[in-house]
């Protein structure tokens, strides 16, 4: 994996140029300027990471990597919401190779961002808990909008965060808040996320906040490409290769664990608890 990348960044040379593809789920547009590429979500009602979306966001991810863009933004098509999390309905009486691909696409994501080769900044232009606050931790950088939430609140859902999403947890907070944190399933206020540096900025509207990504991502601009990319990979090497070694073991838990008959059931409360709310 890192072979490739580094053969990339080795020829990414010449002027930038203005890209936009688009696959079912997300889109890619890379800025004919700066050279940066916006990654968007876009699967309504709240980006929910089911089989499909995960799969354009591979997709996606392995675009930037492979064209000459100069860094990553990911945001969200929706006003309030950035990534609702892991779909339920994938977990919930679950088809057994649906289940297995759905994870193993996961893990695929998280390898990919957390370790890309470009700089990557989140513009958080919504609510961010489980799933959706792992892609903002993957990523180097984080601006978020006022008025929103984020979190990782596995434990409020009867779920166990494995290893890899509190590696993403860790690379931002110290020990002891991440650990209380994901004990206790918080979800942070904007502005508490901000104090506790879960967040490095604020923005008051999304347009601000990818401004505020790419002039992260633009203080890059005069550091050997290949040098920096090194350099983080080796900040996170050892956090991707213990996923990278461990890839079936922790495949095997977590179907072991989502298929337990407690776990089930408490996701079947937390559907109807979502139906009940939705007929209001």
């Amino acid at each position: 994996m890192l072979r490739t990348k580094v053969f990339n960044l080795m020829a990414r040379n010449g002027p930038s140029r203005l890209m936009s593809t688009a696959t079912k789920l997300t889109t890619v547009e890379v800025n004919d300027k700066t050279g940066i590429a916006t990654l968007t979500m876009c699967r309504p009602p709240v980006n929910g990471l089911n089989l499909e979306l995960l799969k354009d966001l591979s997709t996606s991810i392995a675009e930037i990597e492979s064209n000459k863009s100069r860094g990553l933004i990911l945001t969200s098509s929706n006003a309030t919401i950035f990534s609702a999390g892991l779909d339920i309905l994938e977990m919930y009486q679950p088809e057994k190779e649906r289940i297995r691909a759905f994870w193993t696409q996961l893990q695929e994501v998280w390898l990919a961002l957390y370790g890309s080769s470009v700089p990557t900044a989140a513009a958080i232009n919504g609510h961010s808990p489980a799933g959706g606050c792992l892609l903002a931790t993957s990523c180097e950088y984080r601006v978020m909008l006022p008025k929103f939430t984020i979190g990782l609140n596995e434990t409020q859902l009867g779920i166990v965060a494995p290893k890899w999403f509190m590696a993403s947890f860790l690379s931002v907070l110290p020990q002891r808040q991440a650990e209380r944190a994901l004990n206790q399933g918080r979800m942070f206020t904007t502005e508490e996320a901000l104090q506790i540096g879960l967040i490095d900025e604020t923005a008051n509207s999304k347009e601000e906040a990818v401004e505020k990504c790419a002039a992260f991502i633009g203080t890059f601009a005069k550091v050997n490409p290949l040098a920096r990319a090194l350099t983080k990979q080796q900040f996170r090497s050892a956090d991707l290769q213990q996923l990278e070694n461990e890839r079936q073991d922790d495949l095997e838990k977590f179907l072991f664990f989502v298929n337990q008959p407690a776990v089930q059931k408490g996701l079947g409360i937390y559907l109807e608890g979502l139906k009940k709310k939705s007929k209001k």
